[in-house]
C-alpha cells in the first residue's frame, strides 16, 4: 500500500460479518509456513464491511470510486506477471466524490461459485481473496484479504480394490493388494503383500506416497515429484509364501485432494510407490495412482445451509450424514 506524504490518506480494513463464528483452516504459504485463514465452501455467501478510516480528520479525501472485488486466481511461478482469474466479481461501494469522515460500507457476494480448492504448490498457487480499493487519480489505496476454499466430495461405496504384481522372471514374483483406489484425506490404506517366488535377497521394502504436481501445457510442462510419506514394510529377507499386512494412516500427512486439469493450468496427482531393494542395492519399483478426496460429513455441522446445497451439487455431496449414506447406496446399488 503506498501513500503520499501530503494531503489526505486513509486506511482500509475488510471485516467479514461472521468472523466471530466462521471456522478457520490452516493453509501453506509460499515460504512453506502455515497460516490460518477463514474457511469457505462452494456456494457460500461472502459478506462483510469495508472500513475506510481517514488519517487526517477534518481533511477531505477525493476519490474516483470505492469498490470491493472477490477474486479467484491461478498464478504459475514461472509466469509471475500473468494472473489467470477464473472468478472475478465486483461491487461498487461509492461513486466518485469525496469523503470528509471515516466511513463503513456493507458488501455481499451472494452464493459465490468457488469451483476449485485453494492450493499452494511448488510451481503454482490457487488463491481466493477480497480486495477493497479507494480509487484515486495517482495512487489507489487497496487492501487484500485471503480466504481458503475446501471442496467437499462423497464417493459411492463402489470403490474397486487395487491388485498389482511385481515380477522378475524366475527370480521374484510378488502380488500386492490394496482395499480400494479412492481414499479420503483421513482414511487408512489397508493392504497385503504376498511373496509367491523369492530367489533374490531382498533386504528392504517400503511403500511411498508420491505427490506429482504438473503445471503448464505443451512444450512448457513442468513436473514436480514430492515424496510425502515413507512406510517401511519390512527390513530383512522374506520367504516364499509369506504375506505382510499394510496399514498406512493418511491423517498425519500433508495431503490435498487429487486435482485434475484445474482450469487447464495444473494437476496434482498421488501415487502409491512400492520400492524393493536387494542386497546389491538394486532397486525395483511399481507405481499405482490413487484418488484422494475431502470427506464432506466431517465439517458439515459448521456449514451453512446454502453451502450444503452447493456441495450437494459438487460431486454428489449431501447435506447430512444420513443423506450421504442414502446417495452412496443409490449410486452403488
Amino acid at each position: 500500500m503506498s501513500f503520499f506524504s501530503f494531503g489526505q490518506t486513509a486506511e482500509i480494513d475488510v471485516v467479514l460479518n461472521d468472523a466471530e463464528t466462521r471456522k478457520k483452516a490452516e493453509h501453506k504459504t509460499e515460504d512453506g509456513k502455515k497460516d490460518k485463514y477463514f474457511l469457505f465452501y462452494d456456494g457460500e455467501t461472502v459478506s462483510g464491511k469495508v472500513n475506510v478510516t481517514l488519517k487526517n480528520p477534518g481533511k477531505r479525501l477525493e476519490h474516483q470510486g470505492i469498490k470491493i472485488e472477490f477474486v479467484g486466481q491461478i498464478e504459475l511461478y514461472y509466469d509471475r506477471g500473468n494472473h489467470h482469474e477464473f472468478v472475478s466479481l465486483v461491487k461498487d461501494l461509492a461513486r466518485p466524490g469525496e469523503i470528509t469522515q471515516s466511513q463503513t460500507f456493507d458488501f455481499e457476494f451472494t452464493h459465490v461459485e468457488k469451483p476449485y480448492e485453494s492450493y499452494t504448490g511448488q510451481n503454482v498457487k490457487l488463491r481466493y481473496f477480497l480486495r477493497a480499493s479507494v480509487i484515486r487519480r495517482l495512487n489507489d489505496i487497496t487492501k487484500e484479504m485471503d480466504i481458503v476454499v475446501h471442496t467437499l466430495s462423497t464417493y459411492p461405496e463402489l470403490n474397486s480394490s487395487i491388485k498389482m504384481e511385481v515380477g522378475i522372471e524366475d527370480c521374484l514374483h510378488i502380488e500386492f493388494e490394496y482395499n480400494k483406489s479412492k481414499y479420503h484425506l483421513k482414511d487408512v490404506i489397508v493392504g497385503k503383500i504376498y511373496f509367491l517366488l523369492v530367489r533374490i535377497k531382498i533386504k528392504h521394502m517400503e511403500i511411498d506416497i508420491i505427490k506429482r504436481e504438473t503445471t503448464g501445457t505443451g512444450p512448457s510442462v513442468y513436473h514436480e515429484n514430492d515424496t510425502i510419506a515413507k512406510y517401511e514394510i519390512m527390513d530383512g529377507a522374506p520367504v516364499r509364501g509369506e504375506s505382510i499386512p499394510i496399514r498406512l494412516f493418511l491423517a498425519g500427512y500433508d495431503l490435498t485432494p487429487t486435482m485434475r486439469d484445474i482450469n487447464k493450468k495444473f494437476s496434482v496427482r498421488y501415487y502409491l510407490n512400492l520400492v524393493l531393494i536387494d542386497e546389491e542395492e538394486r532397486r525395483y519399483f511399481k507405481q499405482q495412482e490413487i484418488t484422494l478426496w475431502r470427506k464432506g460429513d466431517v465439517v458439515r455441522k459448521s456449514m451453512s445451509h446454502q453451502a450444503a446445497i452447493a456441495s450437494q451439487r459438487y460431486e454428489g455431496s449431501a447435506a447430512s450424514e444420513s443423506a450421504m449414506e442414502k446417495i452412496a447406496k443409490e449410486e452403488s446399488g
